[in-house]
C-alpha cells in the first residue's frame, strides 16, 4: 500500500533557472515517435485501399492492425532495464534504425502471412522505444513537470495522424500502398543521425545545457526521490506486486483497447461518412479530430499538473470519450458523426499525459522502469483486443455499431479502475512552499 499524504517536491524553479531541457529533449523526442506512430499507424489509412490486395477480411485487417501490440510486448521490460542501467540514448538510436527497416520491409510482402509477420516485427523494435523515453524523461524533468513533459512528447501520437492520414492519404492518390509503407519507413533511419548528437542520457552529459540549469534539475529531482515511500528491498518484484502497479496495468489495457480499437477504425468509418471519397479527402478529414486531440491532451496535463490530480485528468476524459462514442452510433448525419468522433479522439488521448506522471510519483527510479515497461507491455496487449474485436464483430454483425459499443464498455471498466482502484497515492503534488494543513 502506498502512502496516501500529499508529495511534497520543491517550489517551482525561479525565473533566473534557464529551461532549455524543453527547447531540446522534448521536440527531439517528439519527432521521433511521430515517425514511430506514422509506421505504426499508416496502415489504418491503407488498408481501405488495398483492393483485395492480400484477400484481407474485416476481421484479417484487424487482425494486422492489432498483431503488431503481440509483437510490441517483448522488448518493454528489457528496453527499460537497458535505458535505466546503460543508456536511454544507445537503446533508443538502435530500436529506431530496426523499426525503420522492417517498416520499410513490409511493403515487399506478398502473402497475408507475411504482412502479419512484417507487422509482428515492426511492433518488436518500436515496443522498447516507449519505455526507454519514459526513463529518459525522468531524468530530465521533476514531477512537478512531469505530466507536461509527457504530455508534450506523447503530443507527437495525435500530432503524428495530423500529419499522416493527410499525407498517406496523397501519397495513395499518386503510388501503391507498398511504396507508401516503403517510403515512410525510412525518415526514422535519418532522425536517428539527429537523435544521436542532440541527446544526452541526463543532463550533466549535455553539451548545450548550463550548469545552473542542469544543477536544478539534479537536484529537484533528488528531493522527488527522497520524498517517495521506499520499495521494499527496492527489487523489481516488490515494485511489480504494489497494487498501484497492477491497477495501472489494468486501467492501460482496458483504456488501450478502446483507443486502439477507435484508432483503426476511424479512417474507416470517414470513408464510409464521405461515400467512398478520394484517400485525399478522407486522410484531410482524418486528421481534423486529431488536431483537437492534440490541444486538449495538452490542455489537460497542463491542469494535471496545476492541480496534482492525476485521476481526475485520467478519468473526467474517458467518461466523456465513452459517451461520444455511443451518441456516434446513435445519431444520422455525416456533421454529428463527425462532431462526435472529434469529441471521442479528443476524450481518449486527453489522459495520457496524466497517467504516465503516476507511476513515477508513486515509485522510485531505481524500480519505476520495470513498473512502466510490464505496464506498456500488458496494456498494449489492448491494442491488439481493440481493432480486432472491431473487425470480428463488424464481419459477424454486418455492422460497426456492436463493436463500438464494446469499445464504450472498455473504457468504463478503465474509468472503474482509475476511480475505485487508485484512491490511495495519487493525491494532489503539494510544493513544498506550500504549508501542509494541520496533522498532515
Amino acid at each position: 500500500m502506498t502512502d496516501a499524504r500529499p508529495q511534497l517536491i520543491p517550489p517551482s524553479p525561479s525565473p533566473a533557472v534557464p529551461a532549455k531541457r524543453w527547447a531540446y529533449v522534448i521536440p527531439v523526442a517528439a519527432i521521433m515517435y511521430m515517425l514511430a506512430y506514422l509506421d505504426r499507424n499508416n496502415v489504418s489509412v491503407i488498408l481501405p485501399y488495398m483492393h483485395g490486395d492480400l484477400e484481407l477480411s474485416n476481421a484479417d485487417k484487424g487482425l494486422a492492425g492489432g498483431i503488431f501490440f503481440v509483437g510490441y510486448v517483448f522488448l518493454q521490460i528489457p528496453a527499460a532495464i537497458l535505458a535505466q542501467r546503460w543508456s536511454a540514448r544507445k537503446t533508443v538510436l538502435i530500436l529506431m534504425v530496426a523499426w525503420g527497416l522492417a517498416a520499410s520491409l513490409s511493403g515487399l510482402v506478398q502473402t497475408k502471412s507475411q504482412f502479419y509477420a512484417a507487422r509482428f516485427v515492426l511492433g518488436f523494435f518500436e515496443g522498447g522505444v516507449w519505455p526507454a523515453v519514459l526513463i529518459l524523461l525522468a531524468s530530465w524533468f521533476p514531477l512537478r513537470e512531469r505530466a507536461r513533459a509527457n504530455a508534450l512528447w506523447m503530443a507527437c501520437l495525435p500530432l503524428s495522424s495530423v500529419f499522416m492520414a493527410p499525407l498517406s492519404g496523397w501519397m495513395l492518390d499518386h503510388a501503391s500502398w507498398r511504396w507508401v509503407l516503403v517510403l515512410q519507413g525510412m525518415p526514422p533511419l535519418v532522425w536517428a543521425l539527429v537523435w544521436w548528437f542532440a541527446v544526452a542520457d541526463r543532463p550533466a552529459q549535455a553539451r548545450w545545457i548550463s550548469r545552473a540549469e542542469a544543477d536544478h534539475v539534479e537536484r529537484s529531482i533528488a528531493a522527488d526521490e527522497a520524498a517517495k515511500p521506499p520499495a521494499g528491498s527496492g527489487s523489481y518484484l516488490d515494485a511489480v506486486k504494489q497494487k498501484s502497479v497492477l491497477v495501472l496495468i489494468g486501467v492501460y489495457f482496458f483504456w488501450i483497447t478502446g483507443f486502439y480499437g477507435f484508432n483503426l477504425w476511424l479512417p474507416s468509418v470517414i470513408k464510409e461518412l464521405t461515400h467512398d471519397g478520394s484517400s485525399t479527402e478522407v486522410g484531410l478529414l482524418t486528421a481534423i479530430p486529431f488536431t483537437i486531440a492534440l490541444a486538449v491532451m495538452i490542455a489537460n496535463a497542463a491542469w494535471s499538473d496545476r492541480t496534482g490530480r492525476r485521476r481526475q485528468a485520467v478519468a473526467v476524459p474517458l467518461v466523456v470519450g465513452i459517451a461520444a462514442l455511443l451518441l456516434g452510433q446513435a445519431v444520422d448525419g455525416a456533421l454529428p458523426r463527425m462532431l462526435l468522433l472529434c469529441v471521442t479522439a479528443a476524450a481518449v488521448y486527453a489522459p495520457y499525459g496524466p497517467f504516465w506522471a503516476i507511476p513515477g510519483q508513486l515509485l522510485r527510479f531505481e524500480v519505476v522502469a520495470v513498473a512502466m515497461g510490464l505496464i506498456n507491455a500488458l496494456g498494449n496487449l489492448g491494442g491488439f483486443a481493440g481493432p480486432y474485436l472491431v473487425g470480428w464483430l463488424t464481419d459477424a454483425t454486418g455492422s460497426s455499431v456492436t463493436g463500438f459499443a464494446v469499445l464504450s464498455g472498455f473504457l468504463a471498466v478503465a474509468v472503474a479502475l482509475v476511480t475505485l482502484g487508485l484512491r490511495t497515492g495519487t493525491r494532489p503534488v503539494r510544493r513544498l512552499s506550500e504549508e501542509a494543513p494541520e496533522g498532515a
